[in-house]
């Protein structure tokens, strides 16, 4: 399983506030299959398959298109990891142990 942490930004949507887009894009990950997600203040986190996560972030993108704006720009950071499972929530709880060893 994969995990992938999305921003995507409408750009010149003529307002500063984008929280209606971003409310648009958590309806529209509501209908991808085989994933789970987390949104987070500054983007989303999604886990899943690879290509269900590409899948995902299609959407994403072009949600802001349907609503409107004209131009958006989109991040994505992959993390891939095959050796083990692994998770947003595995992740950090690693850090977590470590810090208490400290």
């Amino acid at each position: 399983m994969a995990i992938g942490e999305v921003t995507v930004i409408p750009i010149g949507t003529g307002s500063t506030s984008l929280s209606s887009y971003v409310a648009d894009m958590q309806r529209v990950l509501e209908t991808v299959e085989g994933i789970t997600y987390e949104l987070t203040s500054m983007g989303t986190i999604i886990e899943g398959p690879l290509a269900r996560i590409l899948a995902a972030v299609e959407a994403l993108h072009e949600s802001p298109f349907t609503a409107g704006a004209q131009r958006v720009s989109t991040s994505l950071k992959i993390d891939d990891r095959r050796d083990k499972p692994s998770t947003s929530r595995s992740k950090l709880e690693s850090v977590e142990r470590k810090l208490q060893a400290d």
